[in-house]
């Protein structure tokens, strides 16, 4: 068997809170920034990219916080090549234990032309920027963005004078998602062959996933010579997404015997924080999702469930225990008392105070009332929708109550909590959703439009809970929400009412500084 002690070091490089965070309707709350660090702190990620620090006054507070409070991995914050950006960038990291500036500019032909720079005037600014960068960190990271459409010549010669100026690790974007595998290790032999004074520094791949084939393109890197993947917690990202943790981290393990690189990732850490991320980003994480979907490790077919009832490897390349899923699914009732509760919960993955216990044991019990069997995925919809209902909200959903018949429009009573005030109307729709969700526009008038409504149950039969997702557009801004209950309707205005609460949010951040959002960059 292979030590893997002697085995070359894949740093992995988390970027959910900045690259992440810019999924349209992604935007999370300061203290969801700090407990998604935390989480990757904690599960051995080696570099949080913990946002972009010149964007807002909330970005780089976020920053500013988690380089303080992280205790062991590498925080990290995102800067255009100009001045104003890199001191901003490094006043908000410079108090973590080991800090991180990234900055980066766009190479390829396309993006010359946004600043209207030639190829020299490029890599002059190139050269100040990483050195400006350098004589305030020892850490710095640069990344010629798009660099996968960028002249083979070109890229050679300006990731040379980022290292040379002092940049320590070199990232290659596929910043589009245009790349293939062979290609993509192909750059990363080229550089490190052509490129002098390659071998003293880390190259890094940052993938994304407009062709599905981030997770291999970045493992190509590897093969190639790269030694950190830039990725987010579910694949979560601009357009379709990064590369997923959980998928190259799991493919280093579970295929060690072909990809002999190791990583410091607690592996049964994952489902924890890929459900929590989904919750706090308001993302369902589909069924058919790799490692963390639902139904990544059930089997239906006949030929399957025999074959794994025999010998769980004939259909199972990894135990669902290696990411943190328990092997358990005993249903908890209505006669179960608060440490069997706490013992279920730590059985998934999840820490509760005596508090957070206390008022998920109200919300059990009264789910036990309508529900005759509880199963761990009940509860983790019961946790997923408390974590998403804040007692701060501006709106809250006190009571609701909906007419239903065969013929006529149908009718809804709301009573809405606005700013701790409670308001009550009568509205009719076109079905109970839409007539609830008029109600909801009554007494809280807005112009967001209702982009997406989905509706899953959480587990089988008629008193199973639903879950409901809901994505609504204002003006450019996206917000989602979700919300379980076994009242369909009623987890459908939890849902609605939860995706204002976050365009709320939203409308009263501090705005982007004025240059970040005429210059697009953000996507390195």
């Amino acid at each position: 068997m292979t030590d893997k002690s002697t085995q070359d070091r894949v740093l992995i490089f988390d970027t959910t809170l900045r690259d992440g965070e810019q999924s349209p309707g992604a935007t999370m709350t300061h203290e969801e920034k700090l407990e998604i660090a935390q989480l990757l702190d904690e599960m051995g990620v080696d570099i949080i990219e913990a946002g972009f620090p010149i964007a807002s006054e909330g970005d780089f507070a976020a920053v500013s916080e988690i380089a303080k409070l992280a205790k062991n991995a590498t925080i990290c914050g995102l800067a255009r090549a100009n001045y104003k950006d890199i001191d901003r960038c490094w006043e908000a990291v410079r108090h973590a234990r080991s800090p991180r500036i990234h900055t980066f500019i766009g190479t390829s032909p396309l993006h010359r032309a946004i600043p209207n720079l030639d190829m020299d005037q490029m890599a002059e600014r190139i050269h100040d920027t990483v050195t400006h960068a350098r004589n305030l960190c020892d850490n710095v990271q640069w990344s010629p963005m798009d660099a996968t459409r960028t002249e083979a010549d070109y890229l050679c010669r300006v990731v040379e004078i980022a290292i040379k100026a002092g940049a320590t690790t070199i990232n290659i974007p596929d910043t589009v998602g245009y790349t293939y595998p062979r290609e993509s290790a192909k750059i990363i032999a080229m550089l490190k062959e052509r490129v002098p004074g390659a071998d003293d520094i880390i190259f890094a791949t940052h993938c994304h996933n407009d062709l599905g084939m981030a997770t291999a393109n970045a493992l190509a890197a590897v093969e190639a010579g790269a030694r950190q993947i830039e990725c987010t917690i579910n694949g979560l990202g601009e357009r379709a997404g990064n590369t997923a943790l959980e998928e190259v981290v799991m493919a280093l393990k579970v295929r060690n015997d072909i990809l002999p690189f190791r990583t410091g990732i607690d592996t049964t850490k994952i489902m924890n924080i890929s459900r929590r991320v989904s919750t706090v980003s308001g993302f369902p994480v589909q069924f058919n999702k790799a490692i963390v979907g639902k139904n990544a490790f059930l089997h239906e077919s006949g030929i399957h469930q025999d074959g794994v009832l025999k010998n769980v490897e004939t259909f199972e390349i990894m135990r669902p225990e290696d990411i943190g899923l328990t092997a358990k699914n005993i249903a908890m009732g209505k006669h179960s008392g608060r440490a069997a509760l706490r013992s279920k919960m730590k059985e998934l993955g999840v820490d509760l105070a005596d508090n957070q216990l206390n008022d998920l044991f109200v919300r059990f019990k009264a789910l036990a009332d309508r529900k005759k069997e509880i199963y761990d995925d009940d509860l983790l919809a019961l946790v997923a929708d408390s974590e998403t209902h804040e007692t701060h909200d501006t709106l809250q959903v006190k009571r609701l109550r909906v007419i239903c018949g065969t013929d006529g429009p149908q009718e809804a009573e709301l009573t809405l909590s606005i700013d701790g005030v409670d308001h009550s109307i009568d509205a009719t729709g076109d079905g109970p959703v839409d007539a609830a969700f008029n109600a909801v526009k009554m007494l809280y008038p807005h112009r967001a439009r209702l982009q997406l409504y989905q509706v899953h149950a959480v587990t089988e039969g008629t008193d199973a809970q639903a879950t409901v997702s809901v994505r609504i557009e204002e003006d450019g801004r996206i917000a989602t929400g979700q919300s379980a209950d076994t009242d369909t309707i009623v987890a459908s205005v939890k849902a609605y009412v939860n995706a204002l609460n976050r365009l709320i949010v939203r409308r009263t951040k501090s705005a982007p500084d004025s240059d970040v959002k005429s210059i697009n960059y953000r996507d390195a």
